[in-house]
């Protein structure tokens, strides 16, 4: 029989800290898996950037010249310091580019409205006129 201090009362267990997750040494390479649909990727020549508190959103959209509505293809949530590492790995990796391939020119009138066709490096052919 249970005397009354133990009624109401889980037997007590020693806790055991949790074993550590096994880290690679810093600089391995992380294998990934990339299936062929992923493989394929997905062509976006316009993204949309919005944010909260606690997320950074990126929409990956696509426009055409004719086309009034650009498509959303793909939305990337993540954390801001997430998106902060992503910033800092394109800077790197657009230096590279430029050293090996040269200067990329950005398209686009600087400071004005980049939402409209003419703006993102399109010309239709009453433009060109």
């Amino acid at each position: 029989m249970a005397s009354l201090g133990s009624l109401g009362r889980t037997p007590s267990v020693p806790q055991r800290p949790e074993p550590a997750v096994d880290q690679p040494p810093a600089g391995t390479p992380i294998e990934i898996g990339l299936n062929e649909r992923e493989a394929e990727g997905i062509y976006s020549n316009l993204v949309f950037i919005a944010h909260s508190p606690s997320e950074v959103i990126l929409d990956f959209a696509r426009t055409m010249p004719g086309l009034m509505k650009p498509r959303v293809f793909a939305r990337i949530i993540m954390t801001p310091p997430h998106a902060k590492s992503l910033l800092a790995a394109l800077e790197q990796n657009l230096g590279n580019y430029e050293k090996q391939f040269g200067t990329i020119t950005v398209l686009g009138a600087p400071g004005g409205a980049k939402d409209k066709p003419e703006h993102l490096g399109f010309t239709s052919s009453l433009q060109a006129r």
